[in-house]
């Protein structure tokens, strides 16, 4: 397989995942990773419900459901007692399908995608690795180190750097990857364990000891623990074993530890690439971006740029698109993962911030805040909002056109689902497609039918009003489900106005 229209580096969730989506849409992929196998050792745990709302569209939201663990509150731990209980079960209802928190270890993840990555007849090339690449003409010219040593030319249409925080592509392309890392070194281990935080709830230790976080896996007795070493002994970090952690935030916790699989040390950093993308390269997941774990962002992130790559390469390879389309990829991705770095340094400072004043906050503030701020549902949906990324929108930008009800071009669809049905069904087809809530007019249906542009018209009901829908306007929807047009009328002239501005023809037939 010398020549493939994207060639990705790297295989971990970013790169399966966007092999997965160009895959499902014909797109000759060969994916490769320098590493012998999949890391048994991954720290990230948390699937958001935006993730999960995308995943349906390859039919992966009810397996990662169904193996998962869905956490039923989180609770803060203060001198050796759970001081505040925030309730997740139903944080989010009638906000998305997956109203809730979902944990699914990466490590499990990664293999639930090579499965479905081998359904399409793709293979991760294991121990292969790229050495350097440059464009040529109408391409990529990669030089690959095999795994017998030997070296190989392949060539591809697009490049795809998925190969983390210290990418060989991103360092080829010579861009910029600002900002710093955080002093405090952190530990993960998974272990089997028990005590009051192995009930299946999330737990976070706020006392003036290590910080200490413990994740419910599958299984009972099953967890993650994820800590802080603070002291001299962040000095050794290579040489450190679980057993010169400090014991303090666990016996704060009660936790008694019965086995460890696996432990690890880390350092968090925070940066963001001065660029996404160099002609027909393009940079993804921590390649791009890297941040502190405060919310559990960093893995759906770059799966969100996975998706929003994928579409937008299928439709300039098949001809459905001018290659101009690729331009917006780091513009609605970059925007993002700026403001999310920003985000969780502030999470972050204040969970680990060392000294009095932040002992004190973090003690005697916080209990009395949380529970308070909890019994708030404004709050609550806020807090559910932000974290599951369903806030996450395209406002502003140039394939972002309109507003209609509180739907404005560049929002993600909202969810609307009541006795009568689900308004997300039809979501499942990675296409454009038209959503109107309401009545249209025959000169729409027409046109539709004709351009084969798939058209779902839903009665009006109490439940779209209550979602923000505008009644007997359209919603043009991208194969990502994000929202393109938003617009008040029926007239289907502002979709082929809109097309042809933007040198689209969708992939389901020529306009």
């Amino acid at each position: 397989m010398n020549r493939s229209d994207v060639l990705i580096i790297g295989a971990g969730p970013t790169g399966l995942v966007l092999a997965l989506w160009l895959s499902k849409l014909g797109v000759q992929v060969r994916i490769i990773d320098k590493t012998s196998t999949s890391g048994t050792t991954s720290r990230a745990l948390a699937v958001q419900a935006r993730t999960l709302e995308l995943y349906r569209q390859l039919d992966l939201s009810d397996a990662i459901v169904r193996h998962g663990h869905r956490v039923e509150a989180a609770n803060f731990w203060v001198k050796g007692e759970p001081v505040a209980r925030l309730p997740l079960t139903r944080i989010g209802e009638g906000l998305t399908p997956y109203s809730f928190m979902e944990i699914f270890p990466q490590d499990e993840h990664e293999k639930l995608l090579f499965e479905r990555l081998e359904a399409f007849g793709i293979r991760v090339e294991r121990n292969t690795e790229l050495e350097h690449f440059e464009e040529t003409g109408d391409g990529i010219t990669a030089r690959l180190r095999l795994p017998d040593g030997q070296q190989k030319t392949c060539q591809a249409c697009y490049l795809a750097g998925c190969d983390g925080a210290r990418s060989i592509v991103r360092k080829t392309l010579d861009t910029g990857f600002p900002g710093g890392t955080y002093q405090q070194l952190f530990y993960v281990a998974d272990v089997q364990a028990s005590g009051p935080a192995f009930n299946g709830e999330l737990h976070v230790d706020l006392d003036e000891a290590d910080f200490l976080a413990v994740f419910p896996l599958a299984g009972e007795g099953r967890a993650r623990l994820i800590g802080t070493v603070r002291d001299d002994r962040a000095e050794q970090a290579e040489t450190l074993q679980f057993e010169d952690v400090s014991s303090q935030a666990i016996e704060h916790m009660k936790v008694q530890i019965e086995r460890v699989n696996w432990f690890s040390t880390y350092r968090v950093h925070h940066r963001v690439a001065d660029h996404f993308r160099s002609g027909r390269a393009f940079l993804l997941g921590d390649a791009a971006h890297v941040h502190s774990p405060a919310g559990g962002q960093g893995m759906n992130t770059g799966i969100g740029d996975a998706i929003n790559l994928a579409w937008k390469l299928a439709s300039v390879l098949s001809g459905a698109a001018e290659a101009t389309l690729l331009d917006t990829y780091e513009m609605e991705r970059i925007a993002f993962a700026r403001k999310l770095v920003a985000t969780t340094d502030r999470v972050f400072t204040f969970a680990t911030a060392e000294g009095r004043l932040a002992d004190v906050l973090r003690t005697r503030l916080a209990p009395f805040v949380i529970p308070k701020m909890a019994s708030f549902a404004t709050t609550r949906d806020f807090l559910f909002r932000t974290v599951s990324q369903i806030t996450l929108n395209y406002r502003s930008m140039p394939l972002s056109v309109g507003v209609a009800g509180q739907v404005h071009g560049g929002d993600r669809l909202p969810w609307a689902h009541d006795g009568e049905g689900d308004n997300f069904e039809s979501l499942r087809c990675p296409t454009w497609q038209v959503h109107v809530y309401g009545d249209t007019s025959d000169e729409m249906i027409a046109w539709c039918v004709e351009h084969h542009l798939p058209l779902h018209v839903f009665d009006w009901r109490p439940a779209f009003e209550t979602s923000g829908l505008g009644r007997n306007g359209f919603y043009l929807l991208r194969p990502d489900t994000y929202v393109a047009i938003a617009e008040t009328c029926s007239d289907p002239k502002v979709i082929e106005r809109y097309f042809r501005d933007h040198g689209i023809r969708p992939f389901f037939g020529k306009s």
